[in-house]
């Protein structure tokens, strides 16, 4: 694209796709010598006041002199960007590299001049903002560190654009112009910036595909059944609010309706605006229907079509295509090969997807990638009785599909200020970018619970995900860390769902248990110790309790200070009629009342009139006049506020078939609160006098010029980490006796002799270590023993290392994921973490309250307490190493992996016996870089 005597060739990673502020989507690309007839045509649809403002004074037209400057670059001095729809450029970037003088210069010279010009019909939809980010973000890339832009003062909106993005600024006055210098390193302003408008225009994005003014079913079939008819059909029926077109281009001449619904040979055909279009027709069509779509205007599309990722490689490039096609045009897409999407707001009612019933309007919104999950959640969810009973409604459903634009991540930034949507489940087959969503639940779970499954094993066929190199224990972990719930069924799901969207959080563990069955109540006893829960001694009010009794003894409980949550437990009485199950009900509810601020749940048995009148009041609408208990009054508004009451003030109680259900629901939902109290004030990442990171910086660079990747030397180990206050005690080689006894010389006695081969190398269990050696004898017998038994010394590389203070043996490790991000993880080292897999994690960097909680965090911490009598160690030291690793690796990601083990923690400090870091070029992070949408 650019001629032979351009500096650089077309930087094609420069191209992105990225989400504006009203939803829509443009692409932004380097501008090149083939775009001069865009360049003028783009130019011509300027207004004059738009031309004025960025010459400064009257510019009609370019000149050829002009169009030549403007789409000639060299891509490092000179650069342009545009933003492009449809192919058409709606917004253009450049910046020139200048010198102290002002003049075009080049590297070192490290500033630039910046101007835009953006389509006046495409302004104030966020295109300056996002082009503002991208062509810093290339400036970096290319050695500018500065930016400089003069501004009439008239122009508020481009001033505006400068100021808000974030960067440490200068603002002068000089000559009727502002003189803006912007400094392009991001800062915690800029990126939180940056991140605020990627959740506005991203939920907006979403928005617009959940509440259409207007719909259009492409393939809507001539005869009844098929997909597209299912769904015109579904969508009629759910009494969707705006305009429903439908379109097959094989209707006959004259007919103008289907099933009541006009009807369109084609989406161009149709008078008026359409702002979502379900398309349901072969896959081969797709592509015609996606250029009708996207020439009528058409903000979004849900494609329940099938043939494209999932049924292989020539599918794979189809659902490309598709998505770059889409995005041409401005479109955001649902799918592939997706079962759809519902909105139950009483101003919407769609049920654009292939459930023939929508689910009770309610306060849960339900995203699942896997169509077939999807129907069983939204069954589950449906049912009154059977499985979980009294059933809490959905705010919006989204089926993904294949996941190949609209993720779940998009639904979450939808969600998070989402009005309407109280609890968020999620059933996710896999994650496209897990370092985005453990960002964007953390900020979700801090103000509504996020309850997610996630399948452990690989991709689907149809998705498109970077890879982790992290264990899937240790990606749930992180999740956990994040403040979401993490659960491995469908059904803990949904009980975990629908406690959260009826009840209060729990303020702790501290459980009563009262009920009419005493085997019951053990039952739920012995769950709670299970899942690590407090509970209380269960209160059994024996068979011969009535509702009165009930009520007493639930309103005692939670009047009780020391309990936060109550478990009641009901088997049904002999002969008992379902008058008496309303009775019971509503002795329950009317305890519950009465305390709001406490969880109760119900764990029945066999007792479906209980279940029933549990939830009468369950569904979200409020009854009708003239309605009776239990009934559902049509099209009416959903529950407002809090979850944990009925429209019409009634507590809803959530009922469990199983003490075993209940209990792991409550238990879930015991450390989400814990989570939420310490999420309020998360700690910080302490500073340390004696860390020298420049001079860590110098070394890693002085490093990295031997190569790409490098394991570093032990005295190169030692020099890295004692830049940071890691002292790494000394070992010494020994290739032969005499090494031996030298060493032992230099270090002092006791010492202790090491084999270092890797397949002996902490492997204390194999007899390649000999500790407490207290003189020059006892260490020439040790060294015969080890030779020969595993072989000579060359074999063994046997090492010479005083000895540390007794304690307990842990293995500290970080390391950065190129998907999920920096890592450290703690455990202790030997058999508990290698064989039973106990190690605790946390994302980079740690403050010092999560370096606390990743002590505590792993099955044999009591090891470092004190347990059966020992002394307990010193783990401020260890908290301390923690920090200090953690401030390594975020301070330099060059560092990819480090493994301090083992680190031998006392009763007083601690000792590093053995050490290894590995440097790389960090994998690249895009959470740092500008806006965009995933690469097709």
């Amino acid at each position: 694209m650019q001629t032979s005597s351009d500096r650089h060739e077309y930087p094609a990673h420069w191209e992105a796709d990225v989400v504006l502020r009203d939803g829509g989507t443009a692409r932004i690309r380097p501008i090149t010598v083939d775009d001069a007839e865009r360049l003028v045509s783009f130019y011509e649809q300027v207004s004059d006041e738009s031309k004025y403002y960025r010459f400064f004074a009257p510019y009609p037209r370019l000149s050829a002199k002009d169009v030549h400057r403007f789409t000639h670059h060299d891509f490092v001095d000179r650069v342009g960007l545009a933003a492009t729809i449809g192919g058409e450029f709606i917004a253009t970037v450049r910046y020139d590299r200048i010198g102290a003088n002002g003049l075009p210069a080049s590297a070192p010279a490290d500033e630039a001049e910046v101007a835009f010009l953006v389509q006046d019909a495409h302004q104030g939809r966020g295109v300056a903002s996002a082009l503002l980010e991208h062509i810093a973000a290339v400036a970096r890339e290319r050695g500018i560190r500065r930016f400089a832009a003069e501004v009439l003062p008239a122009n508020t909106k481009m001033i505006k654009v400068f100021t808000d993005a974030g960067y440490t600024q200068k603002r002068s006055f000089e000559d009727g112009v502002v003189r803006l210098e912007l400094d392009l390193e991001p800062t915690d302003r800029s990126l939180a910036v940056q991140y605020a408008r990627e959740q506005r225009a991203e939920a907006r994005s979403v928005q617009r595909l959940l509440a259409p003014g207007s719909v259009a079913v492409v393939g809507a079939g001539r005869t009844p059944g098929g997909v597209g008819r299912s769904v015109l059909g579904n969508i009629r029926d759910a009494g969707f609010t705006g305009r429903l077109h439908a379109v097959n281009r094989a209707l006959p001449d004259g007919q103008k309706e289907l099933d009541g619904v006009p009807a369109y040979r084609s989406v161009r055909d149709i008078d008026g605006p359409v702002d979502l279009a379900v398309v349901a027709v072969p896959a081969e069509q797709v592509p015609e229907v996606v250029t009708e779509c996207g020439e009528h205007g058409v903000q979004g599309l849900v494609v329940i079509s099938a043939g494209y990722a999932e049924s292989g490689p020539e599918g794979r490039e189809r659902q490309r295509a598709l998505v770059r096609h889409a995005r041409a045009y401005g479109m955001r897409i649902i799918g592939p090969n997706a079962f759809g999407i519902i909105n139950n707001s009483p101003a919407v009612r769609l049920n654009a997807s292939l459930a023939p019933e929508p689910p009770r309007p309610g306060r849960i919104g339900l995203f699942a990638q896997s169509g077939a999950i999807g129907i069983a959640l939204l069954s589950r969810l449906h049912r009154r009785g059977g499985g979980v009973t009294g059933v809490t409604g959905v705010s919006t459903f989204v089926s993904s599909g294949n996941r190949a634009d609209v993720s779940g991540n998009d639904v979450l930034q939808y969600w998070y200020d989402d009005p309407d949507t109280d609890v968020v489940l999620m059933y996710l087959e896999s994650l496209g970018n897990p370092r985005k969503f453990t960002r964007l639940a953390r900020r979700t779970a801090a103000a509504k619970p996020l309850v997610v499954v996630q399948s452990a094993g690989s991709a689907p066929q149809g998705h498109a995900v970077r890879a982790t190199r992290l264990p899937h224990a240790t990606v749930s972990a992180l999740l956990r860390q994040a403040g979401v719930i993490r659960v491995n069924t469908i059904t803990e799901l949904v009980d975990t769902g629908l406690l959260l969207a009826r009840q209060p959080l729990p303020r702790g563990p501290r459980v009563a248990i009262l009920g009419n069955s005493e085997s019951l109540g053990v039952l739920t006893y012995d769950a709670c110790l299970s899942e690590g829960l407090r509970p209380a001694p269960p209160l059994d009010l024996t068979t011969e309790a009535g509702p009165e009794d009930f009520r007493a003894a639930l309103s005692r409980a939670l009047a009780d200070d020391t309990c936060d949550a109550v478990v009641v437990t009901a088997i049904p009485a002999i002969g008992e009629e379902s008058a008496g199950d309303a009775a019971l009900a509503e002795a329950l509810r009317s305890a519950a009342e009465r305390a709001p601020s406490k969880p109760v749940l119900v764990v029945h048995v066999e007792l479906g009139g209980l279940a029933e009148a549990l939830s009468a009041a369950t569904s979200t609408a409020p009854r009708a006049r003239g309605a009776t208990p239990g009934t559902t009054a049509p099209d009416t508004a959903p529950e407002p506020g809090p979850a944990a009451q009925a429209p019409d003030g009634t507590r809803l109680i959530p009922a469990y078939p199983a003490a075993e259900r209940a209990v792991r629901a409550l238990a879930e939902v015991v450390k989400y609160a814990r989570w939420r109290r310490e999420a309020a004030d998360p700690g910080k990442v302490p500073e340390y006098e004696d860390i020298d990171e420049k001079g860590a910086a110098r070394l890693i660079d002085s490093l990295l010029t031997r190569g790409q990747g490098l394991t570093l030397g032990t005295e190169e180990t030692c020099e890295l980490l004692g830049r940071y206050g890691i002292q790494v005690r000394r070992a010494l080689p020994a290739p032969t006796p005499e090494d031996a006894v030298a060493a032992a010389r230099a270090l002092g006695y006791p010492v202790a002799l090491k084999a270092t081969a890797p397949h002996l190398r902490h492997r204390a269990d194999l007899g390649g270590v000999r500790l407490d050696l207290a003189d020059e004898e006892q260490l020439r017998r040790a060294y015969a023993e080890l030779t020969g038994l595993f072989g000579t010394p060359e074999e063994l590389r046997p090492v010479v290392q005083g000895m540390a203070p007794r304690g307990v043996d842990t293995v500290v490790r970080a390391v950065i994921d190129p998907a999920a991000g920096a890592v450290l993880s703690f455990g202790l080292a030997g058999a508990a973490s290698q064989l039973l897999g106990d190690m605790a994690h946390r994302l980079i960097p740690v403050t010092d309250r999560e370096a606390t909680s990743l002590v505590r965090s792993i099955r044999t911490a009591p090891l470092l307490f004190g347990w059966r009598g020992s002394a307990p160690v010193d783990t401020p030291a260890l908290e301390e190493l923690l920090l200090r690793v953690s401030r390594l690796v975020d301070d330099h990601p060059e560092v990819v992996a480090v493994t301090l083990e083992p680190v031998v923690v006392a009763t007083e400090g601690l000792s590093v016996l053995g050490a290894s870091v590995r440097l790389a070029p960090p994998p690249a992070r895009d959470d740092l870089g500008p806006r965009t949408l995933p690469a097709y």
